[in-house]
């Protein structure tokens, strides 16, 4: 069989050798992919993650069978749409689903109208009809740009100046291009985090192990946002009873909602959460996996991949099981100095053979020596396991320290909260 998989991150790299784990004779091609997946798969690096008609065309040539659309930007354009009307199966959702994560407006309006608890909000497209609103809000407050951003797009603001400087910055500077070009000013909410990834066939919704990622660059949750510096799963956070909640009050309206909308979402469905002191909240939903959530959740899945994303892809989800080993998972990001604005690249990458089979690649390239560099601004995550959440976390900062290459950034307290709320703390 012949498998694409569209994208090149850390994320994708962790898809790539989930599948072949239970079907290694799979003919696995990653476009554009980086230079890491060569080890085990055919890399495409002339062929961008966004061009519809050049995947189309690579598709059809090479007559691959199934494609895995994974980052949020070809989905939100369509690329899916293009493929199956092509006759090529995806894993991943048509555009009218992808617009839960391609417009944060759109997102909300549905969340309004399928009674799916979520932050208060107001969208504006005016700068100075949303400086008027900034200037009267309660703060903290939220600015998020409408459209896809990287995970980068969101601002917690503290005081009116601020918020000026923010929305200049979005509306004016176009600091996301036309995604920022539209914002949303949202009530800022309080609580722990939870990600909830979950496969969705249109009919049937099952979700994955929960996670916490953790999306500011620095310790302590400081500096801006980031794609996310690390995660862990499962998440203390999301007991028995945060999951019945959960499941009645925003997995299962979620999807009579697409389904009322007449949106026959196949793919992943990302759920963000925030557990606040009125109950559990929606802070957004993606369109795809979460990277690095996808890191620590599917080396804890059971079974083969390849069967569920088939699954999805025709409908039959329910026919198949979606269970998980009870372990735990910690994954340590490690950047380029400058991330995520200016990371410095070019470092040469160097590790022990020990902790190979705990890497996922990421941002990386190799020079004409064949030696690896970094390329990217998330070079690559570093992975724990144990049966334990404390001994996954050691367990992938014991492998850290066995990862070098200049410039490197990484935070320390990966796991901290989650360790401190599982402790009662």
């Amino acid at each position: 069989m012949k498998l694409g998989i569209i994208g090149s991150g850390g994320r994708e790299y962790a898809i790539a050798t989930k599948l072949l784990e239970a079907n290694p004779k799979l003919e696995l091609h990653v476009l554009p992919g980086n230079a890491a997946m060569s080890d085990f798969a055919q890399i495409h690096p002339e062929i961008s993650a966004t061009d519809i008609p050049a995947v189309l065309n690579f598709c059809r040539a090479e007559h691959i069978d199934f494609c895995v659309v994974t980052p949020d930007d070809p989905l939100v354009l369509g690329m899916v749409d293009a493929l199956e009307d092509a006759g090529i199966t995806c894993f991943g959702p048509r555009k009218a689903g992808a617009m839960l994560e391609g417009s944060k407006s759109f997102a909300k309006e549905f969340m309004l109208r399928h009674g799916i608890p979520t932050a208060a909000y107001e969208c504006f497209e005016d700068f100075d009809a949303a400086l008027a609103y900034a200037r009267q809000a309660a703060y903290p407050l939220v600015i998020k740009a409408d459209g896809v951003a990287l995970g980068k797009g969101v601002s917690i603001v503290s005081d009116a100046a601020e918020a000026e400087r923010t929305l200049r910055n979005f509306m004016l500077d176009h600091k996301f291009g036309n995604a920022s070009a539209r914002v949303v000013l949202e009530e800022f909410l309080s609580g722990p985090e939870i990600s909830v990834l979950s496969f969705c066939d249109g009919n049937t919704i099952k979700p994955l192990l929960s996670s916490m990622d953790h999306k500011r660059v620095f310790d302590g949750g400081a500096g801006p946002n980031t794609g996310g510096m690390g995660v862990i799963a499962p998440n203390p956070v999301f007991s028995d009873e945060v999951e019945r909640e959960f499941r009645e009050k925003i997995m299962e309206p979620t999807l009579a909602g697409l389904r009322s909308d007449g949106i026959d979402f196949r793919g992943c469905l990302y759920f963000g959460l925030m557990n606040t002191p009125s109950g559990l909240k929606v802070i957004e939903y993606n369109a795809r996996f979460g990277d690095p959530e996808t890191q620590v959740v599917l080396p804890l899945l059971r079974g083969n991949l390849l069967e569920i994303f088939q699954a999805v892809a025709a409908g039959e989800l329910e026919t198949v099981p979606v269970e998980f080993e009870d372990r735990a998972a910690a994954c340590v990001v490690m950047a380029a100095a400058g991330y995520p604005e200016h990371p410095r690249k070019g470092a040469k990458i160097t590790y022990s053979a020990r902790v190979a089979p705990y890497l996922v690649f990421a941002g990386v390239a190799r020079t004409a020596a064949g030696e690896l560099i970094s390329a990217g601004g998330r070079v690559l995550n570093v992975l724990g396991f144990g049966q334990t959440l404390e001994e996954a976390v050691a367990a992938a900062y014991e492998n850290v320290k066995e990862i070098h290459f200049p410039h490197r950034h990484f935070r320390t307290d990966i796991g901290a909260q989650a360790l401190e709320i599982k402790a009662g703390k």
